[in-house]
């Protein structure tokens, strides 16, 4: 995805510069992508960098008059539009460029990068000071690798831009491939590989004379955790107001602008609290090759309320077909940070980038308002791994039981997001400038402020105070709408099941009725339930239009000969989905990641 990379070093150009290069071009996943390097000798700073074109951070680096300050920065920023204004009119600020005003405000606010609102990172290099300062957002999701060297420190946005340098750190990390498994992320600041890590957020590490010496953080979450709180009223009118007040940014910029809706909440309370001009605001949802899914129908209606551009991207046959590429292109570009099941986020947001090059989402508004839990360690099925392995898992599962004990606010925003959202960001990223205003510093600090033992669904409220008529709309659980109480707990509770039967048909179908299911193939029962609310399929999927992909790469001797597989267990787990009478779903997802990290990353070149 686009960013930074470089090194900082006392080594000379000769050996630093081509290192650079291959880093650079590392990086260089799509044609619309803008590079450029910048380097300088004296400091002994070599840093190249990827942009999306005519995205906020195309056009680096930014200097001063007298070249002596130098940013370059990645992602993006969502300071108020007083504050931009006005460093926008410096006479000394005469760029075009839309992050110009960057310049300005690190030079003059000695908190910088604290000020800034959004997800982001960079290096500020000071040559008056002699040092360089590498940095990054405070929820850490536009993410930094670094390696540290006796040769040279090493950071970039994409850790196979510091093995395109240093191809000898082509080592799996056990414990990372453990939480990879259990969790499918890998927790803290790991990665899955045993020697590069990830900066951790709120970074603003400082070098001098090439070398790292402070390693300051400039926000820590007890900062807004030891605000007071708030009572029921006074919580709902501040929530309402930073986020009607913050939601004209989300939708400024060079690029039009989409917004991938959904039948929740999430996407409706933005568009109802933004209100857009008719026609300026295109929209899209994600269907199923079945028939259209509760998201499709009501997303359609929202669209159409809001006289905005509807269309819907389907996930079928052409996606079907072209999956060993996309599988194997988001493994490859996730690092060990989604399952392959996720690949059709890539294919999507290809369709997407054709709509609008920059994609608002509804992603977080759950998790930080609500505390949703996304993402908890899995007990892999049993025998499919070795004993060595599995003590890698279970201690992926102490670790996540330690972090859940945080504060429910910090857990969805600092742990959660930049570890298991993190993948799928990246994914998106690839194709689009993503923006959720659910992560705005500001809708974030006020949550916490949540009166103590809240019950109250705000969501509901913010809808129908921003437009009646998509209060009126319920939602793909059936929630609000326009019936009365009995008729909507009716209508909750029979969207409710068939969630739970469509779950329980595809990924969540016991062996025992697989079995039932097999019996009765010719009936499709699939037909009842599948495509009401989930717009992926896998279980048929991996038996029938994956199948022989499935077996191609698991049945492959290299699988079947990796240290921690079970032999037998992997033989007999394949043949059983693909005959139809057994369900192994979510261990095919792993098994297919595992396999395709070790391709694109562990094998020999």
């Amino acid at each position: 995805m686009p960013g930074i990379v470089g090194l900082i070093t006392k080594m000379p150009r000769e050996w630093a510069e081509p290192q650079l290069l291959r880093m650079v071009e590392a990086l260089r996943h799509e044609s619309f992508y803008q590079t450029g390097t910048w380097i300088d000798e004296s400091l002994g700073i070599y840093i190249g960098w990827v942009a999306i074109k005519n995205s906020f951070a195309d056009g680096m680096p930014l200097k001063d008059e007298r070249g002596d300050i130098t940013l370059i920065f990645s992602g993006e920023d969502y300071s108020t539009p007083d504050v931009i204004d006005g460093l926008r009119h410096r006479e000394h600020s005469g760029s075009k460029q839309p992050s110009s005003y960057l310049l300005d405000l690190c030079k003059e606010d000695p908190a910088f990068p604290a000020t800034l609102n959004g997800m982001f990172h960079g290096l500020l290099v000071d040559k008056i000071r002699g040092t360089a300062t590498l940095f990054n957002d405070r929820y850490g999701m536009h993410r930094v690798y670094f390696q540290e060297s006796k040769e040279a420190f090493y950071f970039a946005a994409e850790a196979k831009a510091i093995l395109s340098a240093r191809p000898e750190l082509r080592t799996p990390s056990p414990q990372g491939l453990g939480e990879f498994v259990a969790c499918s992320c890998v927790l803290e600041n790991r990665t899955i590989f045993k020697d590069i890590f990830v900066l951790p957020a709120a970074s603003a590490w400082v070098f001098r004379d090439s070398s790292l010496v402070q390693r300051n953080l400039y926000f820590d979450p007890k900062e807004w955790e030891q605000q007071e709180p708030l009572d029921s009223e006074h919580y709902y009118q501040e929530l309402r107001n930073v986020l009607s007040r913050g939601l004209i940014n989300y939708f400024t910029g060079r690029e039009r602008v989409g917004i991938a809706l959904t039948g929740g909440m999430d996407t409706r309370i933005i568009m109802a609290s933004h209100r857009p001009s008719p026609g300026t605001v295109p929209c899209y949802t994600f269907g199923s090759m079945y028939r259209d899914c509760q998201d499709v129908q009501l997303a359609r209606q929202v669209a159409e309320e809001c006289h905005q551009t509807h269309q819907v991207i389907t996930v079928g046959d052409e996606f079907l077909k072209s999956f060993p590429h996309y599988a194997e292109r988001s493994i490859y570009l996730s690092e060990g940070s989604v399952d392959v099941y996720r690949s059709s986020d890539l294919y999507v947001s290809e369709k997407a980038r054709k709509i609008a090059p920059v994609k608002v989402v509804g992603t977080y508004g759950s998790e930080i308002v609500r505390h949703a839990v996304m993402f908890k360690p899995m007990s892999p099925m049993g025998a499919l791994f070795t004993s060595d392995f599995l003590a890698h898992v279970r201690q992926a599962g102490e670790s996540y039981a330690s972090v859940l004990r945080s504060h429910p606010v910090t857990f969805a925003a600092f742990r959660q997001s930049p570890w298991y959202h993190h993948g799928i960001l990246a994914l998106e990223q690839t194709q689009l400038t993503v923006r959720s205003p659910y992560l705005d510093n500001n809708f974030v600090r006020t949550v916490y402020r949540a009166p103590i033992l809240n019950k109250e669904d705000v969501r509901l409220r913010l809808i129908g105070d921003g437009s009646s008529a998509l209060r009126h709309i319920p939602t793909d659980r059936g929630m609000g709408g326009p019936y009365g109480p009995i008729t909507s707990a009716i209508v909750h509770r029979f969207l409710d099941f068939t969630f739970k039967a469509e779950y329980a048909y595809d990924y969540g179908m016991p062996q025992a009725v697989a079995q039932v299911d097999h019996m009765l193939s010719a009936l499709r029962l699939e037909r009842l339930f599948l495509g009401r609310h989930k717009f992926l399929h896998y279980r048929l999927w991996y038996r029938d239009a994956l199948a022989n992909y499935v077996k191609a790469i698991l049945l492959d001797p290299r699988s079947l000969s990796r240290p921690y597989i079970e032999r037998k267990t992997l033989e007999n787990l394949v043949i059983g989905h693909l005959k139809g009478n057994r369900n192994y779903t979510t261990s095919i997802h792993k098994l297919l990641s595992l396999e395709l990290l070790h391709r694109c990353f562990f094998d020999p070149i």
